[in-house]
């Protein structure tokens, strides 16, 4: 599959409410639906016309279909059945279907997120982003030195558009701030090295690659691994394991605010920017119990906003913004925070 192309699908099914679930799983993930029909409404001359580069057969009240038939006997591209009744989109098992189809599909006709990296080159080419947020007051005084453990770590989470969304959130942040942060993103593997000069060069952040066995520092940007799990030691520091993530996402967006959440609990946050899917959804629940903050995207800033969206509906976002305005919130929560410890 050819990295420009995004992979196209053909849906047939026999209820309204599976095409229905169907269309919006498959345009989340960044597929391109190029037909979703009821096939008592379907002749073989339709079949032949349609071009896709896979059929996804979900058939709930016909075991046996002459059209099925010609579809396995004719087609030139893999017929993929589906995993049967979709579960409620905000049910507790709607994520665990999503991600056995999802999966089966990235491995028959490709992952459309990898064409998140081709955004990268752009951002290397691009010119200083506006004026930073200003740093408050008390916040510039404290004796706060980058480069300390940090004791309250965010998780920057991205999908589809989320370089370009995570460069103007630093861009527009200002250094000097008591936190550190984590930055997981799902893009294909060869554009790893790529993501810390792309997403921080106009920043005051430093942007790195993990440090297994030490601390997420202040003032710093850690990219999540990709293809090995990040997890932390008692002590906090960064643990990277010999386990991939668990599928269907690399790195896991779940996984990571699951191992941030048992980690650092209140003193972490989570801002999820542009992206296809729901990763994200599972964990915040208990990410939300702990008492840590969600933030997302506002939908009209999103490349693709499937990922903030899910959140949304979810209820578990409790502020929405563009990267600048999620910035300039987050350098108000921290001052409050400050000017709170020090009434105390």
């Amino acid at each position: 599959m050819s990295e420009l192309h995004t992979p196209r699908i053909a849906v047939i099914a026999d209820t309204s409410l599976q095409r229905h679930v169907l269309q919006q799983a498959l345009a989340g993930h960044g597929y391109q639906v190029v037909l979703n029909a009821d096939p008592a409404r379907l002749d073989v001359e339709q079949l032949e016309a349609c071009e896709t580069d896979l059929w996804l057969v979900d058939l709930a009240q016909q075991e046996d279909s002459p059209l099925v038939d010609d579809l396995l006997e004719q087609s030139r591209v893999p017929v993929l059945f589906g995993e049967g009744h979709a579960p409620e989109r905000h049910s507790e098992h709607y994520p665990r279907w999503e991600r056995r189809l999802v999966s089966k599909l990235r491995k028959l006709v490709g992952d459309p997120s990898a064409g998140v990296g081709r955004s990268l080159a752009a951002l290397l080419d691009e010119a200083q982003r506006p004026p930073r947020v200003a740093l408050p007051d008390d916040l510039a005084a404290s004796p706060l030195k980058a480069g300390e453990p940090a004791a309250q770590v965010w998780l920057l989470a991205a999908s589809l558009g989320g370089p370009a969304a995570v460069k103007t959130f630093l861009d527009a942040l200002p250094g000097g701030l008591p936190v550190g942060f984590l930055y997981a993103q799902h893009i294909d593997p060869s554009f790893e090295a790529n993501l810390p000069q792309a997403v921080g060069r106009h920043s005051q952040w430093h942007v790195n690659t993990v440090r297994n066995g030490d601390a997420v520092r202040c003032g710093e940007v850690v990219v999540v691994p990709i293809s090995q799990e990040l997890g932390f030691a008692s002590d906090a520091r960064m643990c990277v394991h010999d386990r991939a993530w668990p599928e269907p996402y690399s790195p896991s967006i779940d996984q990571m605010m699951l191992n941030l959440a048992q980690q650092y609990g209140s003193r972490c946050g989570v801002i999820v920017f542009s992206g296809m899917c729901s990763d994200g959804s599972a964990a915040a629940a208990y990410v939300r119990r702990q008492g840590a903050e969600i933030w997302t995207q506002r939908a009209d800033s999103c490349a693709c906003s499937s990922m903030p969206d899910s959140l949304r509906e979810g209820g578990y976002s409790t502020l929405s913004g563009d990267p600048r305005e999620l910035a300039a919130a987050l350098v108000n929560h921290l001052a409050a925070q400050y000017a709170a410890a020090d009434a105390t």
